[in-house]
């Protein structure tokens, strides 16, 4: 049983914006949810998250200022709006499912669902 289904990845130029988006299990609504990425040959890296009810955001030093983490509970999605794109970001972009309810948290063994990723391919 799929819970988790990424989509909105795709192939942009540098200084372009992308906004992806992760489809979730209603068992999810007070989970934190979390985006992660692995660029080839590379491990997989915490990109943000965000906590059960919204209220704290995470971000990795390389994308504050330009993602943004956000989540709709009555949509069961959670969204990152990827703005100023670099080729450095490019990678497959995986979303997740704190362990708990009520949960937060920024590494990934915070983190205990895992979505099948989306390609995001920036161009210079």
């Amino acid at each position: 049983q799929v819970q988790l289904v990424e989509s909105g990845g795709g192939l942009v130029q540098a200084g372009g914006s992308l906004r992806l988006s992760c489809t979730y299990s209603s068992r999810f609504s007070n989970y934190a949810m979390g985006w992660f990425r692995q660029a080839p040959g590379k491990e997989r890296e915490f990109v943000s998250s965000i906590n059960w009810n919204g209220a704290s955001r995470y971000y990795a030093d390389s994308v504050k200022g330009r993602f943004t983490v956000s989540r709709d509970d009555a949509k069961n999605t959670v969204y990152l709006q990827m703005n100023a794109l670099k080729p450095e970001d490019t990678a497959v972009y995986y979303c997740a499912a704190g362990r708990s309810i009520y949960s937060s948290g920024q590494r990934q063994r915070d983190f205990g669902s895992w979505g099948q990723g989306t390609q995001v391919t920036v161009s210079s």
